[in-house]
């Protein structure tokens, strides 16, 4: 794989200024045909996105209600930059920001090959943008690719797997381990209480984090070339809505740890952080869940300050081979959720992931 593209990451003077919080990452990734969306209720702290305008300028795509979205051509490759200002209702200006949107050729990888692991919780287990990554990397001007992982749900196209489980936080990965017991069968169901990545010592009871063994025993081995990580969730759902940060802090604190540690296993692997996806527009998808005990606007703002924490810590990170992938943007907080349900998204939702990851891979080639 050639790794030599990057991009400076530049947040504009007022990305993280103002009550609305405009927050936006450096680069959005596109590919020809495949629609990409910056949903303004995305990018700001707001209970009523509804009550602002959203002004984009940009030489492709267009604004809309609830977004700004695009699908490019293959005459649109390149960078194209993207302006967002935010005004009230009498067009008083609260707050301006810049991103850059690149779009990479549809042949981008044609001829080289690609082998890659996904990582996650809940909203990987569920296993529908693996899926939709499989689906897209499947069509022509594509690398050869194989995709690594030792879960299969029954979901799962034949040429899926991953590591994403319900529930699992970035220190799961690290620590979690539960000794064998005598006799016990392996597979999916003992994999929920251990990490795929830790094995037994020799007495078995400790575990040992081990991603060499990991890369020998289910990668061929040989590392893979890309990594992708979609948590946070679950690490900071239950933080303090109005003072998130200590919990920020050890969550992200995780993170480098384990991107750490994939870096000295796999040094020349590329590391995909997608930015924690944002909540269900919809209150009653949270009441649905959770009742009273977690409203929708308490994770809202938790999630975004999260999300603009990420951008501070992993920003800038090229040496060590971590990217930021805007999974946040490209994500219909309406029309991606269904009705029931906080956190997880619908097919909708999970394709529009799915588009976001793909994307960026093609920016690697």
């Amino acid at each position: 794989m050639n790794r030599v593209f990057c991009f400076c990451l530049v947040h504009a003077a007022s990305a993280f200024a103002g009550d609305l919080q405009l927050t936006l990452p450096p680069v959005v990734y596109a590919t020809p045909d495949v629609e990409m969306s910056i949903y303004h209720d995305n990018i700001v702290l707001t209970e009523t996105p509804q009550g602002y305008r959203f002004e984009f300028t940009c030489d492709i795509g267009k604004n809309e209600a609830q977004r700004w979205t695009a699908t490019p051509r293959d005459s649109d490759v390149g960078d194209h930059p993207i302006a967002i200002t935010v005004k009230d209702a009498s067009g008083k200006v609260l707050e301006q920001g810049r991103t850059t949107l690149h779009v990479s050729p549809r042949k981008a990888g044609d001829g080289k090959t690609l082998r890659f692991l996904i990582i996650g919780d809940s909203l990987t287990h569920a296993t529908v943008y693996p899926n939709e990554i499989a689906n897209l990397l499947s069509r022509p001007g594509n690398p050869k690719w194989t995709m690594l992982g030792t879960h299969k749900p029954a979901s799962a196209l034949p040429t899926v797997g991953h590591e994403g489980y319900g529930g699992w936080k970035w220190v799961d990965f690290l620590t979690k381990y539960t000794a064998p017991t005598p006799g016990a069968t392996a597979g999916p169901l003992a994999r929920k209480a251990t990490s795929p990545f830790i094995f037994p010592s020799a007495d078995g009871k400790t575990g040992v984090f081990d991603l060499n063994r990991y890369f020998k025993e289910h990668c061929d081995n040989q590392p893979p070339d890309i990594v992708t990580f979609l948590l946070g969730i679950n690490d900071c759902f239950g933080a303090d809505p109005n003072n998130p940060d200590a919990k920020i802090n050890e969550v992200l604190d995780n993170a480098d740890k384990l991107l750490a540690e994939f870096h000295k296993a796999a040094p020349k692997a590329v590391f995909a952080v997608g930015l924690t996806t944002p909540p269900n527009s919809r209150q009653e998808g949270f009441t649905a869940n959770y009742k009273d005990k977690y409203p929708r606007w308490g994770w809202k703002r938790i999630q975004h300050r999260l999300v603009q924490r990420m951008l501070g810590r992993l920003s800038n990170r090229e040496k060590d081979g971590i990217f930021i992938v805007p999974t946040e943007l490209n994500l219909d907080p309406v029309d991606g959720y269904p009705n029931n349900n906080g956190v997880h998204p619908n097919a909708t939702g999970y394709a529009q992931i799915g588009a976001s990851f793909y994307s960026w891979m093609k920016s690697k080639f």
